[in-house]
């Protein structure tokens, strides 16, 4: 080779090492890219995509890898990525295993779009369903089921079938997952589904009976019978089921009780003590069936599950199954609920309202954490103010046990009326102060003790210049009125100052100032409604001298008023024309009423218009123009047309009731959250009288075990047992030489706590033969007789100790 063919070959060899160098470079350069995340997949330019087809058609896994990120980008930004149908099929067979994962994610997104296409990885599946890793075997079927073909139903069937005997416990739940997917494409299959889901409810593991239980709903939820043999099982093993499956399952068990279980038997009222304390004599007392107290035994450990879902769905097992002296149970749980999250909190407060609506003792010492922040939510603020006044009309709340009967109450009214209530009617949200508002009504209603301090701050509301707070308050205020004025409620109102008749008169005074169209109308039926009096006064006789004046300021503005504000006006011209129609200025004030609602725009005022004055035509009223107009009809008296106005509006019944108050809303529904009916809600059943034979429920899994079999007789007389070891202990030899040490009896092995003491040991050990080499060459001869003696003296320890066995048999 001559020199210039050498240095030809050097330089050939170094631009391939260059070009070999620059390619390595840049596959480490790409892998430095795609390692700074995944954010650079979701931009979706033309030079981004443009280059997908072919990456996918390359022979390189990283560049395939490359390419399905970023079709799963534009997937995930809602674009349409079915052009690459064909070229991502081909790679469903891919080594790689990232890159299969992402095919099968692709199919199915688009399998309905292309079913030809889709049809033709169905073999890969088929043969992924036998592959060694457990993974693809459960992603295989996954992406099997969730073809939405119809004509691949029985494939999937098989496929399921052979899935729910696998060896490994995910695959088994993706065959319980694959179940509804495979029900909802064909129903006809719903005989072998069954099947396959008996199949999978004697699974032993864990991990797949929740998925079973979601099975179990989504295709045959009124099987309950398929339970029996399984339902003592399914109890014992519920704690050990992942947390997402325990909700299924508890709502699958709690079905079941209720259905098949006799109804527990609540002795002597089982009411339940303040604070939910209960005692175990109250639960003796209460005659439970046992397999359903089973059941409530196997829902207590999950009272300490962290996830929220998790102990509401154990609270509902106990407050829907069991007797009210297991409802303490569920208290603190609950309570610990309250401070995960504003969501979470949002969701309990509810179930709190359902509880407390049975057994508001149970939360009634716990009232300072229904206390609203001002960062809560709107609707978590009004759950608070609810729950407080269900807790203030709990009784157990005033502290009987401590002997401070009179004292509590005080200060907790004190709290909660004076301060409580009227910081929330301080609140932004117009909603969150009108319940405050309503809530010191409530509060005079139902505790005698608290109404001299809800008026005295209802009466200071009516002068705040916010609309809501003196609408809210006239409310109230008249509702408090009405009941105490009524003869099926008297309220003790404190003095003179607060009698209703005052609290009217100061109202009346004050229409000007009231400007809520709901609460001028409110007023106004007041003074209509308890208008009369028998005092001698400067206005008209039989009128308290207050209520003309408002007639007339009305009138005055008559045209300007809402609707609702002017049908009151009508019927309160009528009724003060009833009380007194013998003056003039009040009917010539009656008149002008009646001749302006007469043409107002709204039928309605002019139907209301035209009715009274026809009711009115006996007592005396002539509107212009009738004088001389004959009639037709009955004609009432006066005293028929005060019956009319007057009587069967004295009584009012409080209207508290709520979409939670139905009994249909459950614990943990979405309904009682949205508060309107959802169709995915659960219906609960009604008990039965005794329930199914108990026997239905025995499998060989709850039989005892059998005793051991005798096989022989020891010579002390002692029985041994098949598979069993004698009971007598072993004997174990001491050795008294010198060297015997203290570790000898455990194989030699001390209680080593790291490597130094390990080696110290060692060095130890090794010091220690030595002594004994120079000790035995020093002894020489008496060797001999003191192995005898040694000898001797363990054949008489070995003697000792067969003795006392011999005692102590």
């Amino acid at each position: 080779m001559s020199g210039q063919q050498y240095l030809n070959a050097i330089s050939e060899n170094a631009s391939r090492l260059g070009m070999r160098l620059q390619e390595t470079f840049s596959e480490h350069t790409r892998e430095l890219a795609l390692a700074r995340g995944s954010a650079a997949y979701l931009e979706g330019g033309e030079d981004k995509t443009k280059n997908i087809r072919k990456q996918l058609e390359s022979s390189s896994e990283r560049e395939k890898l490359d390419a399905m990120k970023r079709i799963v980008g534009l997937i995930s930004k809602g674009r349409n990525a079915s052009e690459y149908f064909a070229a991502v099929v081909k790679n469903v067979a891919s080594p790689n295993l990232e890159t299969r994962k992402l095919v099968y994610i692709y199919l199915l997104r688009y399998a309905e779009h292309e079913p030809d296409l889709a049809l033709l990885s169905i073999n890969t599946f088929q043969r992924d369903l036998g592959d060694s890793n457990p993974l693809i075997r459960g992603m295989a079927l996954r992406v099997l089921s969730g073809i939405k073909v119809p004509m691949v139903g029985s494939l999937v069937v098989l496929a399921i079938k052979k899935c729910a005997a696998d060896v490994s416990p995910y695959v088994r739940k993706c065959a319980a997952l694959a179940v509804p997917k495979c029900y909802e494409l064909d129903s006809t299959h719903l005989p072998a589904l069954i099947q396959i889901i008996t199949t999978l409810l004697q699974d032993r593991s864990p991990l797949s009976l929740g998925a079973v239980a979601v099975a179990f709903e989504a295709i045959c939820p009124t099987r309950l019978d398929l339970l029996h043999v399984h339902y003592r099982r399914l109890c014992k093993i519920l704690v050990d089921i992942d947390e997402w499956g325990q909700v299924e399952m508890i709502n699958l068990l709690l079905r079941y009780a209720r259905t098949m279980l006799p109804q527990p038997v609540v002795r002597g009222g089982s009411a339940v003590a303040e604070g939910g304390e209960a005692t175990s004599n109250e639960q003796d007392e209460d005659e439970v069936d046992k397999d359903l107290k089973l059941l409530l035994d196997s829902v207590k450990p999950i009272f300490q599950s962290r996830n929220p879902a998790v102990v509401l769905a154990a609270t509902k097992v106990i407050f829907y199954g069991a007797p009210p002296s297991y409802w303490h149970l569920f208290v603190h749980p609950l309570m610990r609920l309250l401070s995960i999250s504003k969501e979470v909190e949002r969701v309990v407060l509810v179930d709190l309202l359902i509880i407390a609506k049975q057994a508001p003792q149970l939360f009634s010492p716990y009232y300072a954490r229904f206390l609203a922040r001002s960062d809560d939510l709107t609707q978590v603020k009004k759950d608070k103010i609810r729950l407080m006044l269900k807790c203030s009309n709990c009784r157990q709340l005033f502290g009987h046990h401590a002997g401070v009967d009179r004292m509590v109450p005080d200060n907790f009214l004190l709290l909660f009326c004076d301060t409580v209530l009227q910081d929330y009617a301080d609140d932004v949200d117009d909603s969150v102060v009108s319940e405050a508002i309503l809530g010191l009504g409530k509060c005079a209603t139902r505790i005698p003790e608290s109404v001299q301090q809800c008026l005295t701050s209802l009466i200071t509301m009516i002068k705040s210049r916010y609309d809501i707070v003196v609408s809210s308050a006239v409310q109230v205020l008249k509702h408090l009125v009405q009941t105490q004025l009524s003869a099926q409620a008297p309220l003790a109102f404190a003095s003179t100052s607060q009698s209703p008749l005052s609290i009217i008169a100061h109202l009346a005074r004050r229409i000007d100032d009231i400007k809520h169209e709901q609460a001028r109308a409110c007023v106004v039926w007041l003074v209509g409604q308890y208008g009369a009096s028998d005092e001698k006064g400067p206005g008209p006789e039989g009128i308290a001298e207050w209520a003309p004046d408002v007639l007339r300021k009305l009138a005055k503005s008559f045209a300007q008023e809402a609707p609702l504000v002017k049908l009151q006006v009508v019927t309160l011209a009528a009724k003060l024309f009833v009380l007194s129609p013998a003056d003039r200025t009040l009917g010539l004030l009656v008149r002008y009423v009646f001749s302006q609602a007469r043409y107002d725009l709204s039928y309605d005022i002019r139907d209301r218009g035209r009715m009274l004055s026809a009711l009115l035509v006996g007592v005396g009223l002539k509107m212009n123009g009738e004088d001389e107009e004959e009639r037709s009809g009955v004609v009432l008296r006066r005293e028929q047309v005060k019956v009319v106005l007057f009587e069967g509006k004295t009584g009012m019944v409080e209207d508290t009731s709520s979409y939670l108050d139905d009994k249909t809303v459950l614990l943990g529904s979405l309904g009682g959250v949205t508060r309107r009916t959802m169709r995915m809600d659960d219906v609960l059943p009604d008990w039965l009288e005794k329930g199914v034979e108990n026997s239905l429920r025995d499998s060989e899994y709850d039989a005892p075990p059998a005793p051991p079999v005798p096989t022989a007789i020891s010579s002390s007389g002692q029985v041994q047992m098949k598979g069993k070891a004698p009971a007598s202990s072993p004997i174990v030899l001491t050795p008294t030489g010198p060297g015997s040490r203290p570790d000898s009896r455990t194989g030699g092995k001390g209680p080593w706590t790291d490597s130094d003491a390990f080696y110290a040991e060692d060095d130890k050990e090794d010091e220690g033969s030595d002594e004994e080499e120079s000790e035995e060459e020093e002894e020489g001869s008496s060797g001999e007789e003191g192995g005898d003696e040694e000898g001797a003296e363990e054949e008489g320890d070995e003697e000792d100790e067969d003795e006392s066995e011999g005692e102590g048999h």
